[in-house]
């Protein structure tokens, strides 16, 4: 008997309809390891936090670091991997923690990192997809993914996943209850979004050839994540900027209808991010808003989730879908961008 349920153009697409099961697992599969991590930080009360992480995961890593410095007021510094695995030198971490996240677990350099953090005196937390990977073993601590296998190159529901479980190590450190409860609605949310909820946007970027994603706090990260996709599985030339950073020059090209895609959270940064989109427009860029309505600008609509640091998940998932039409409207295979493999093994 044929199914009601329409089958995914691309395993992209079929990967993003995964993202609020896979959410699921890694918040009731990895629930012990999420709260043994929460409780080492709080035991450490570590001066600051190191991430180790590249691509898309990096991206993650970012996330948790806009958060973390919210909630907590650490800072968190991203470790350059080549330092280790080139360079052969090892930070001084000693009372420090450092996180690496990584879809696949095996590429050397960032084993190389975490492996020197270890050396260098820093308690280890891996959150990998993979369970039984080099990057694994070197963690005093593992919090598995559970996001299952991701064939297509561009990572979705593995990138969701990882922002996700740096978040919920968060409200375990800090015993954060808005936190947590945000992340177990989580799912639900993510499955009543409509799919096709950017639709309008879709002409305006099929026929771009450069662009802007802009945000600011915890959707600067989504922005960085979104710029990267659009690269990856469109061929379209995107940059990231702070709203606040694009100001001091970049937005002297957005003129004659260049593109902007901003990304907004219901935080104390979303009046600042309005102003300079609605800036923005009147100088004669064309701007879409995800998650807020600015003049000028069009608004693609963003669950609300009830915390602003899951609203950017939720805004990321929106775009995921979007992104993955985008390749195919421009003539694309999004599962297989030109010149680029899913696991990139770096030195």
């Amino acid at each position: 008997m044929p199914s009601d349920t329409p089958q995914a153009s691309s395993l992209m697409q079929a990967e993003i309809a995964e993202i609020p099961d896979a959410i699921e697992r890694l918040l009731t599969g990895s629930a012990a390891e999420i709260a043994e991590a929460g409780a080492l930080l709080r035991r450490l009360s570590p001066p600051v936090v190191v991430t180790v992480a590249r691509g898309s995961s990096d991206h993650a890593a970012s996330a948790f670091k806009i958060a973390c410095e919210i909630l907590t007021g650490v800072p968190v510094a991203s470790l350059g991997p080549s330092i280790a695995s080139i360079y052969r030198s090892v930070p001084r971490l000693k009372g420090a923690v450092a996180l690496a996240i990584s879809q696949s677990g095996r590429s050397p350099d960032l084993v190389a990192a975490l492996q020197a953090a270890r050396q260098g005196g820093g308690a280890t937390i891996a959150i990998v997809n993979v369970e039984r990977s080099p990057l694994a073993e070197a963690a005093d601590i593992t919090i598995p993914l559970r996001a299952g296998p991701e064939r297509s190159v561009a990572a979705t529901k593995s990138f969701v996943s990882s922002a996700a479980a740096a978040l919920a190590v968060l409200a375990a450190w800090r015993q954060d209850s808005a936190l947590r409860e945000a992340l177990s609605r989580l799912p639900a949310t993510l499955r009543a979004a409509p799919a096709d909820s950017w639709s309008v946007a879709l002409p305006e970027f099929a026929a771009a050839s450069s662009l802007y994603v802009l945000g600011r706090g915890p959707g600067l990260a989504i922005a960085m994540e979104a710029a990267l996709k659009f690269k990856e599985t469109s061929i379209l030339h995107a940059e990231a900027f702070s709203s606040a950073e694009v100001q001091h020059g970049p937005m002297s090209l957005v003129q004659g209808g260049f593109p902007v895609l901003a990304f907004l959270q219901d935080d104390a940064a979303r009046p600042g991010l309005l102003d300079t989109v609605a800036r923005l427009a009147a100088q004669g860029g064309r701007v879409f808003v995800a998650g807020g309505e600015a003049p000028g600008a069009v608004t693609l609509p963003v669950p609300a989730t009830g915390h602003p640091l899951t609203d950017s998940i939720a805004a990321i998932t929106g775009f995921y879908r979007f992104v993955e039409a985008l390749s195919r409207a421009r003539g694309l295979d999004p599962d297989h961008p030109p010149h680029l493999r899913k696991v990139t093994e770096t030195l």
